[in-house]
């Protein structure tokens, strides 16, 4: 066990309020190890916060900066001060919300593909947190106050279903159901080729991709991949493209195409995972893949257990016009649920 004076820090909570300096020092098992994991594991931060703190000269070992990728070698002393963050106003905007459902707990909407779902890397406004602030601004106090109410997200890309807690109660209950997978995520997916067999489940671990930080891939548990379980079923398939029904059973980043990708059936329009499988296709289906601008990816339909003691909530959101059209281009329109069709 390491020696650290003035008490050792256990959460982010707990030294993120201050800017006293500390100072502990390695012990011999960490001798080998990268100086940004041990402090991010020691620190309770990510890895991105140490390495911030250790180019900014917030983190110094035996009295002097380390790069990151400093290994260690057992008994140095660690100093090391976590700035208190800059307190942030985020301004509400009258953008619309379509909403799905909404009570005095919970709220339901559709987010449009190409919206943000919260502020971050030096987005501050035009997202959906800053239209929820106008609209029901009491959320402001709910939750993180970068991310107020929101429990889980969309990609920026991805349309669809999404549920924002309004009251504390509904945001502690609405984290729990998720993190113990009590909640039903369905998805629709636009992909180049037929998944064989057409109903099928992919485990696959998913981490963080060795070389593109801001992707992810599959990675061995043994290497920080984290388990995840996606099932599909096939829709429809026509001229080398398919539309599936997804579940999934986990709720890792980028999961869909990550295991769309993996098992040889990326997503169409997807920029990170996607490939160039229109250049093989009718001519006329060409142009619509070629141009379509996100990933082909709708959350459709979310499921909640009972919230704040509320009814179950089920809410579907129909799908969008540009990915009804792209379903028309490749002769998949009449594929598509049943109650799609009437939007």
């Amino acid at each position: 066990m390491n020696s650290i004076d003035r008490g050792t820090p256990r959460s982010r909570d707990a030294h993120k309020s201050g800017t006293s300096r500390r100072h502990f020092r390695a012990p011999a098992s960490a001798t080998g190890e990268r100086i940004d994991r041990y402090l991010a594991k020691t620190l309770d931060l990510t890895r991105n916060q140490v390495q911030s703190l250790l180019r900014n000269g917030f983190a110094t070992v035996n009295g002097t900066a380390a790069k990151p990728s400093y290994l260690l070698r057992g008994d140095e002393r660690i100093d090391y001060e976590v700035p208190a963050p800059t307190p942030t106003v985020l301004q509400p905007e009258a953008e619309p919300i379509r909403v799905l459902h909404q009570d005095e707990h919970l709220l339901v909407i559709d987010k449009p593909a190409g919206l943000i779902v919260h502020p971050g890397s030096g987005v501050r406004s035009g997202t959906l947190v800053n239209r929820l602030l106008h609209h029901y601004p009491e959320i402001a106090s709910v939750g993180s106050p970068e991310r107020p109410g929101i429990v889980h997200r969309l990609d920026r890309g991805t349309s669809g279903v999404l549920a924002i807690a309004r009251t504390d109660a509904a945001y502690r209950r609405l984290s729990q159901a998720f993190a113990e997978r009590e909640v039903d995520k369905i998805y629709l997916a636009v992909v180049y080729g037929r998944p064989d067999p057409p109903n099928g489940t992919v485990e696959l671990p998913i981490g963080r991709h060795p070389t593109v930080r801001t992707r992810m891939a599959v990675v061995p548990e043994a290497r920080g991949g984290r388990p995840a379980t996606t099932r599909y079923r096939v829709l429809g398939t026509a001229a080398g493209i398919s539309l599936l029904e997804v579940e999934l059973l986990t709720g890792r980043t980028h999961q869909i195409r990550v295991h769309c990708k993996a098992i040889g059936h990326p997503l169409a329009g997807d920029p990170a995972y996607g490939e160039d499988r229109w250049r093989g296709l009718a001519p006329a289906l060409r142009r619509p893949l070629r141009e379509f601008p996100r990933p082909a990816l709708h959350a459709r339909k979310l499921t909640l257990p009972s919230i704040a003691g509320a009814p179950p909530v089920s809410s579907t959101a129909p799908a969008p016009g540009d990915l009804r059209a792209l379903c028309t281009a490749c002769d998949l329109a009449s594929s598509l649920p049943t109650d799609e069709t009437g939007r």
